[in-house]
């Protein structure tokens, strides 16, 4: 019932030599979501223990380079290693120019299919639905058309309680249907309902990813109450014209969203190579929002499960 977010590149743009582009790993019910591909990703991934092939699904913010470059090292050595299950990678519409030169020029030896779903709604919209988590994208406010991605974890089936079942004599038809969540009448018109007969295993959780952006007045409402916000801080304060210029965003933006969103956590990254000391974005953000935290290469973000009990 694993639900973690491991950190495999915290830098934007710009070289620097300690760190690495964007790339991270979503991991929910054993499950790996990479969400970017920057330069180096595939090393990343077996650094940190990784299987390439194991990747399920890939989701492409938006194609900068630096979100993006390590997408044909990748996919080659999926294939490498013998990869057969199909690829499905979430990205905008461009990508399909960027799949086709890859497949013309190194495509050789890719045997398995590689699916492009693109990205094109504005608000937000499911793009995967699978048996334990929903996959949502929304566009972001960036240079280029871009997106956030939202991962939430189904609601899991009710349980009865079991102490009721034989002190109201409940049948084998009763308890099926007040656990797919439906009030029962009974012959005599008795009214069971659901929720005074089941409740709720655990707790959904959540995660949302949003860079590249600069703030929006609608951001905060598509990450509504989330367990975990990953959010781009490129710049600090003292850049806060060219965070608006470059269509990025700082620290205390960062934080203001998670603020208004109400979130649980915020990790921030994506840090400019101008900051070799992050403090400075980590002090601005924690100033507003105090549950931040600055993502390094290979920390990783557990969220934890919330069980709940019988009464």
């Amino acid at each position: 019932m694993d639900f973690s977010l491991t950190i495999m590149g915290t830098a934007s743009a710009r070289p620097v030599a300690d760190k690495y582009p964007s790339a991270h790993v979503l991991k929910i019910h054993g499950r790996l979501f990479l969400i970017d591909c920057g330069e180096g990703t595939q090393l990343q991934l077996s650094r940190y223990g990784f299987s390439h092939v194991k990747i399920d699904r890939i989701f492409i913010s938006h194609l900068h380079g630096d979100h993006l470059f390590g997408i044909f090292g990748l996919v080659s050595t999926m294939a490498l290693m013998g990869r057969t299950a199909p690829l499905y990678i979430y990205a905008p519409v461009g990508f399909a120019e960027v799949l086709a030169f890859f497949m013309e020029h190194f495509g050789e030896g890719v045997i398995f299919d590689i699916i492009h779903v693109p990205l094109t709604s504005v608000n937000p919209q499911v793009i995967y639905e699978g048996r334990s988590v929903d996959v949502s994208a929304f566009g972001l406010n960036h240079r280029i058309d871009a997106f956030g991605f939202l991962f939430r974890e189904k609601e899991p089936a009710r349980n009865i309680h079991k102490w009721k079942i034989e002190v109201d004599n409940l049948t084998l038809t009763e308890i099926g249907a007040l656990k797919r969540g439906e009030d029962v009448v009974r012959a005599n018109g008795e009214l069971l309902k659901v929720e005074d007969y089941t409740y709720i295993p655990y707790k959904g959780r959540s995660f949302a990813y949003c860079s590249d952006t600069a703030p929006f007045p609608k951001l905060a409402s598509y990450l509504r109450g989330v367990d975990l916000l990953y959010h781009e801080a490129t710049f600090a304060e003292d850049l806060h014209d060219m965070a608006r210029t470059t269509f990025h965003s700082t620290g205390a933006q960062a934080a203001s969203v998670a603020l208004e969103a109400g979130v649980g956590r915020l990790v921030i990254g994506h840090f400019s190579s101008r900051y070799r000391d992050l403090n400075t974005i980590l002090e601005e953000a924690r100033a507003i929002f105090p549950a931040t935290e600055i993502a390094r290469e290979g920390m990783k973000f557990d969220i934890p499960l919330i069980r709940y009990s019988e009464e």
